[in-house]
């Protein structure tokens, strides 16, 4: 255990995958949601390989035992990653973010769904909560749902951006159930040859053929997020989850950065008042699963034999 190390990969992680979605952003214009997919897994599996041959860990990190789960867990992946991609050509980068946070607080309601985990209610009201928040990020722009003045293309993107969120969720249920049987390293790599192979089933709906400096940004998201991914895998292996997991929220910091600088995006107080109850929501669940591990930690220590 290193929290320290743990938290710098985990800043690092965050830090590469804003501009991850920068990159993808950059490029929405022109190329199609599916061919950024296609990029950005397939020269992802490159800098994963290098990883895992300079840990020397290259053939543990490509066997698994469960290729059907990493299929399923492809198809909704790809799926989140795609919707996700799509928002980001239609919502500015900070909105992106608060959306996307969305994401844990969805896990915790399909993972009782599906996955038979009891939630309680203080983990019932924080979901409640952030899901209030989303809902008020989202809210000037669906205006347009009832016939107001918002343009169409405006309501339409948050609606991508959370159903990205919950194809995200679900993904993130199929990967709980896959690290019972799986190593991350196996997870990491196949998520990534599967994402490029389902994404070329958009070929013929309109991939474009990008010219020099379109390619090298394309090329470069696979590349960022590649090592985004390491990152964060790097962080988990020297902290618990719930040490690292509250640095998810510098995205944003880093989001309304980028916004504000590269894409003239100036958040609405709305908007951050809605990113806030999420933010806020986020955070009570983890202090909550950080409160039970360490009950349950105690009573395995009250059930140790002693001497």
């Amino acid at each position: 255990m290193n929290p320290a190390r743990a938290i710098a990969f985990k800043l690092a992680a965050v830090t590469l995958f804003v501009a991850m979605s920068a990159l993808i952003k950059t490029t929405a214009d022109t190329v199609p949601p599916g061919q950024a997919v296609f990029f950005r897994s397939f020269f992802a599996m490159p800098v994963i390989l290098v990883w895992l041959v300079w840990q020397g860990d290259v053939t543990a990190g490509l066997r698994t035992a469960d290729p059907m789960g990493h299929v399923w867990r492809g198809v909704v992946g790809t799926t989140a990653m795609g919707l996700m991609f799509a928002a980001l050509g239609l919502l500015p980068l900070p909105e992106v973010t608060a959306i996307s946070y969305a994401t844990p607080l969805l896990v915790v309601v399909f993972a009782a769904m599906f996955l038979g985990e009891q939630v309680r209610l203080f983990r019932l009201a924080a979901v409640a909560l952030g899901l209030a928040g989303v809902l008020i990020v989202l809210s000037p722009r669906l205006g347009a749902l009832g016939g107001g003045e918002v343009e169409a293309r405006e309501a339409l993107g948050p609606v991508v951006m959370l159903a990205g969120a919950s194809c995200a969720a679900l993904a993130q249920v199929f990967v709980r159930k896959l690290v019972q049987r799986e190593r991350t390293e196996a997870i990491v790599f196949w998520f990534s040859v599967t994402a490029s192979l389902l994404s070329l089933a958009t070929l013929p709906f309109g991939w474009t053929w990008p010219d020099g400096p379109t390619a090298i940004l394309l090329v470069l998201t696979g590349i960022v997020g590649g090592l985004a991914q390491i990152c964060l895998t790097s962080a988990y292996r020297h902290a618990e989850a719930a040490v690292v997991a509250p640095f998810d929220y510098a995205s944003m910091l880093l989001a309304l950065a980028v916004g504000y600088l590269f894409f003239d995006e100036v958040p609405t107080p709305v908007m951050l008042s809605g990113a806030g109850l999420v933010i806020a929501a986020g955070a009570l669940i983890i202090w909550r699963e950080r409160q039970l591990g360490l009950e349950r930690g105690r009573a395995r220590q009250g059930t140790t034999p002693q001497g």
